[in-house]
């Protein structure tokens, strides 16, 4: 079998540890993920997820590139096609059968349209890891925390993640503020789940 073509190891180093643990658990037959880059964690899910049963797991991203990403150049192009190759290979091998929709467009028209067709309360996992700038991250998790069932997880990539810069740093390119403004907002309606925190997950209680 062909392996996996990954040029980084983002999902690797900071989050494979505690997703080995988490996922098992949960078991999520709907999946949400924003911000999918070359697939990793993409491919992490359907392999680890669809050996027992169907999966359904949408993917949003632009593959446009962000402000968070080295400004030396990435071609996204090559990223996407990447994600494409990599996301193929998994489904391919996948014993199960695994529904992938791809959604090429900017996180908040997607989720937006996804609840206008009658999705909220749809998804078991939703996977916040596109824009890192702290107003994107607040809409996804508003966004994202409508479309999980209750008992579903949300789960929001680099918590502790700021840009390094020379210059003063600007504390709203970065998660953690809007990662806590919405935690503290809804600390009724949801409960933080134990885990390192250069991620953070919460379980939805309530609508």
């Amino acid at each position: 079998m062909n392996e996996y073509n990954f040029t980084v190891r983002w999902f690797e180093d900071s989050a494979r540890h505690v997703w080995d643990q988490l996922i098992p658990q949960i078991k999520p037959a709907r999946i949400l993920e924003v911000g999918c880059y070359e697939g990793a964690s993409t491919c992490y899910l359907i392999d680890t997820l669809a050996r027992e049963r169907g999966i359904e797991m949408h993917c949003v991203d632009t593959w446009g590139g962000g402000a968070e990403l080295p400004s030396d150049g990435v071609d996204m192009e090559a990223v996407e096609t990447r994600f494409k190759q990599n996301t193929r290979l998994a489904v391919d091998n996948s014993p199960g059968k695994v529904d992938l929709i791809v959604h090429k467009e900017s996180s908040d028209l997607c989720l937006s349209r996804l609840l206008s067709e009658g999705k909220s309360g749809y998804f078991d996992f939703v996977y916040v890891d596109g824009s890192h700038q702290a107003p994107d991250v607040l809409c996804d998790a508003v966004l994202g925390f409508k479309l999980l069932k209750i008992g579903g997880v949300l789960a929001f990539d680099d918590y502790l993640w700021a840009e390094t810069s020379e210059t003063t740093k600007d504390p709203l390119r970065c998660p953690k503020p809007a990662i806590d403004a919405f935690v503290n907002i809804n600390f009724r309606k949801l409960r933080v789940i134990k885990a390192p925190l250069y991620q953070l997950f919460v379980q939805k209680l309530a609508d």
